[in-house]
């Protein structure tokens, strides 16, 4: 913790005026009326609170120092970070020719009275492929595949997979073009209804064959009922998808796989049959992040001096891969500028330049006098009199852009063909820019890590530089018999929105490997030699509580019941709960009597009757037996799982 800067001289405006009324009673006594009235009086407070001011400016220059040291340390601060999540955009009818989709395209959030628009635009070119059903082909567990479209066609009834289905059976479709990034309608008619699996979890798989082999698609909406009935599934294929050969024909294909089934998880008995199938393509996904592209915005002309500094119109500048395209007029066209974290490694010629995302602000290499007197360029200079342009950035970011799922709905620019757009996940990632307090802050830390990880402190502070968008970041001595000797282990919990109605889905707090991926190259490269390093998530119990409460005569069940189950919700989440709101600490036990607590406080309740807590797996759902605690271990969070109050008394 930095140490408090002194108050160079503590007098107040008031102490100034008391201490001149002194001096005038020694001075002049014969200067009696000392009321605010008295145009003496008035000069003196006139007096006073211009002294006032000055103080409080030179009460500032300890704050000045210190800014200056941590800038003379390179310590500066972070900018802010912008979320992304991926938009789909669904088509008013199948069409016969691609539909483009430009980079930078906008969609929003609905504007309300009370808040404005978050706006997004895509980072890729997207095109809609369109499609068609080309080839049936099925595949038994360990037989050869054999091609059923011409049975198909003349309207045969076909089994999809074994007559007694058995994990590994293959259904495959193929297409007519390959679709990647896009979401294809797949038209399925069967008759077979009621063959033994549930219809709302049937134990199948859809892939689509990439450059990397089958990956799986995302099963938007499932009509048949895992292929009990005739319907439709819209799946969303994955950008790697191609055309293969597969049984002497080229395709895009896809496959329906048979899957082992869960615990408890009902099967097929006999196989769906299908009588008619076709397929056509019904949308397209990409990539959106919270900002707004600027382009072609001029800065000024070049002085032609060494370090020289321009300021762009908009700040803060979102950190893409280049942040800025920042071009000079030359004779034969515009001269592209690199941004470079430094000038360390730059030479007279390079075209190199520095970028503040926080301020906008751009400099140019420095001349730096050497030890015997001659002076070193550090990056080329602009010819005087070029006009500077920034050619390309984004601005934006900042934790407004993580919005909930299905919140972005808004075309700000016109699509032909296109009818909705919506974000089927939420946005994350969104981090506010690092503020002068926080900057001090993490000052000591910085400078005591110095770029290397040894303590716990380090490797949490280096971990939280690396990916600044996580909620949160803790370390812990890793176990010897699980991690081997001189192990760390760092828990990472993603930020994650929770949905429209309050409530947070396991599956979004689960990190990726992109994320979990950069933090152990970015610790990696920090750490001990022989240190072992294990990045992951945290352990997640899953808790579900059972409570009886009475309500008040006169108030209604259904607030109640609803205001109880959202207090249980923001207590026992990873994220906000516990005690601070700040999120349940790692391991610590989840009792009955502080859900007594949490439950008394809510509007409406008078008496708490009954509270039994019950273990609960979030992947399966499966739950334990009832207790009164559930211990956690150190690198272990809770999560809600699920919740059942029942209210007592009150009205209906």
């Amino acid at each position: 913790m930095p140490l408090p800067s002194p108050n160079l001289d503590d007098r107040r405006f008031q102490q100034f005026v008391d201490e001149a009324k002194r001096y005038i009673q020694q001075r002049a006594p014969e200067w009696t009326d000392h009321n605010v009235s008295d145009p003496g009086i008035t000069l003196v407070e006139t007096v006073a609170h211009m002294a006032d001011q000055i103080v409080y400016r030179l009460n500032r220059v300890p704050e000045k120092n210190h800014l200056a040291f941590l800038d003379l340390v390179s310590i500066t601060l972070f900018p802010p970070t912008a979320a992304r999540t991926d938009v789909t955009f669904w088509l008013s009818a199948p069409q016969d020719e691609p539909v483009d989709i430009a980079t930078g395209t906008e969609v929003a959030t609905q504007r309300t009275d009370h808040e404005e628009a978050v706006v997004f635009a895509t980072e890729h070119d997207l095109t809609v492929v369109p499609c068609g059903l080309g080839r049936l082909v099925v595949q038994r567990q360990g037989a050869p595949v054999v091609d059923r479209t011409d049975d198909l066609a003349e309207g045969k009834d076909l089994l999809c997979f074994s007559e007694a289905p058995v994990p590994g059976d293959c259904m495959l479709i193929g297409l007519t073009a390959a679709t990647p990034h896009c979401a294809v309608a797949l038209e399925l008619d069967s008759r077979v209804d009621g063959v033994g699996v549930d219809p709302r979890q049937p134990p199948l798989a859809w892939e689509a064959w990439t450059e990397d082999g089958w990956q799986a698609c995302e099963v938007d909406r499932d009509g048949t009922g895992g292929l009990n009935r005739p319907g439709d599934i819209v799946l969303h294929v994955p950008g790697g998808h191609v055309l293969s050969r597969t049984g002497g024909h080229e395709a895009g294909w896809l496959r329906c796989r048979v899957t082992d089934p869960l615990s408890g998880q009902p099967f097929y008995t006999t196989s769906p049959t299908l009588r008619a199938a076709d397929a056509f393509t019904v949308g397209g996904t990409t990539r959106a992040v919270h900002a707004e592209t600027v382009y072609d915005e001029a800065l000024g002309e070049s002085t032609g001096l060494p370090g020289q500094r321009l300021r762009l119109e908009h700040a803060p500048v979102v950190g893409d891969d280049p942040p800025l395209l920042l071009q000079t007029a030359a004779y034969d066209g515009w001269v592209d500028w690199q941004v470079v974290p430094h000038f360390g490694a730059s030479n007279p010629g390079d075209p190199h330049i520095t970028l503040d995302a926080a301020t906008g602000e751009i400099a140019f290499g420095p001349a730096v006098r050497e030890p015997d007197g001659t002076l070193r360029q550090y990056g080329a200079v602009a010819p005087k009199g070029s006009v500077v342009r920034a050619r390309r950035y984004r601005t934006g970011g900042g934790r407004s852009g993580n919005v909930a799922r299905g919140t972005v709905q808004v075309l700000r620019t016109s699509i032909p063909y296109v009818s909705e757009v919506v974000n089927r996940e939420a946005a994350r990632g969104g981090v506010d820019g690092e503020t002068v307090e926080e900057a001090k802050l993490r000052a000591p830390i910085t400078l005591r890590a110095q770029e290397r990880a040894v303590t716990l402190r380090d490797y949490e502070e280096l971990a939280r530089r690396a990916a600044p968008e996580c909620a949160r970041i803790t370390c812990l001595s890793g176990e010897e018999g699980e991690h081997g000797a001189y192990a760390v282990r760092v828990l990472v919990v993603p930020q994650a929105v929770p949905d429209p109605g309050g409530r947070l889905r396991f599956e979004q707090l689960v990190p990726g490997d992109d994320l979990l991926g950069r933090i152990t190259r970015h610790l990696d490269e920090r750490r001990l030699i022989g240190t072992r390093l294990a990045v992951g998530p945290p352990y997640y119990q899953g808790v579900t509580v059972v409570a009886t409460v009475h309500a008040f005569r006169g108030v209604d069940t259904d607030r109640v019941r609803r205001q109880a189950h959202d207090a249980l919700f923001r207590h026992i989440d990873p994220l906000t709960g516990g005690a601070d709101g700040r999120g349940w600490p790692f391991g610590r036990p989840v009792q009955a009597g502080e859900i007594f607590a949490v439950l008394q406080r809510v509007p409406g309740v008078e008496l708490v009757d009954e509270v039994i807590l019950h273990p609960a797996d979030p992947l399966t759902g499966k739950r334990g037996d009832p207790t009164d605690r559930i211990d956690l271990r150190a690198p272990a969070l809770v999560f809600s799982f699920d919740h059942r109050v029942r209210v007592v008394g009150g009205t209906s």
